[in-house]
């Protein structure tokens, strides 16, 4: 058991754990007036997601990947981009539906995740998928690089009244239904390319 509890208790699934844990830490520093601690929220984010980056690396350079990691690891993700969303809607940057379409997707993939776990039959994530976090990421960034701009004064009003102008523009409207679209098809092309392992009886001994 202790063997075991060592086994998932690797360097990439701990910071797979600590991403989780900064996901409120960065949302509560976002919520914040002064620009500092704005500033100081986009660090918390950067440094979560490139922990994303490392823990991968580390798991695949020292052969320590697990089952545990597989699955926390886009978890992780989903919880990171699903709080970004959920706060630029809080905002007024984003429209509802689409990031209630984003989470849906993301709960409905994580379910069938957790039961061909169950099943003993882990999937491993697609090529569109990890497209998708990285495409989701970069939106979420740009936003938050926007959100510096036009509360800093370095960068004068004309540009902080640009900035502000388009984050409630319906360009912005346009970029997330695109990028609402490709979530939603990322889904829907995992439940066909994984259909069969659910209609499959478990695997034991392995």
């Amino acid at each position: 058991m202790k063997e075991e509890y060592q086994t998932y208790l690797t360097v990439p699934n701990q910071l797979t754990a600590l991403r989780i844990l900064l996901v409120p830490v960065f949302v509560v520093l976002l919520l914040q007036v002064d620009p500092w601690l704005k500033l100081l929220g986009v660090i918390v984010f950067v440094v979560a997601s490139l922990t994303d980056i490392y823990d991968g690396y580390h798991a695949r350079k020292y052969g320590v990947e697990t089952r545990l990691g597989a699955f926390l690891d886009p978890l992780a993700d989903k919880l990171l981009i699903t709080a970004a969303l959920f706060l630029y809607y809080w905002m007024g940057y984003l429209v509802l539906w689409m990031v209630v379409l984003v989470v849906v997707r993301d709960v409905v993939v994580t379910a069938l995740r957790v039961y061909a776990e169950y099943k003993n039959r882990p999937v491993v994530t697609s090529v569109e998928a990890k497209y998708k976090t990285v495409v989701q990421n970069v939106f979420v960034y740009v936003i938050m690089v926007m959100m510096l701009m036009r509360e800093s004064a370095l960068f004068g009003k004309g540009v902080a009244v640009t900035i502000n102008s388009f984050l409630v523009s319906d360009n912005l409207y346009y970029i997330m239904m695109a990028v609402t679209a490709f979530t939603v098809y990322t889904g829907i092309s995992y439940l066909v390319s994984n259909w069969s392992i659910y209609f499959q009886r478990p695997l034991h001994g392995q």
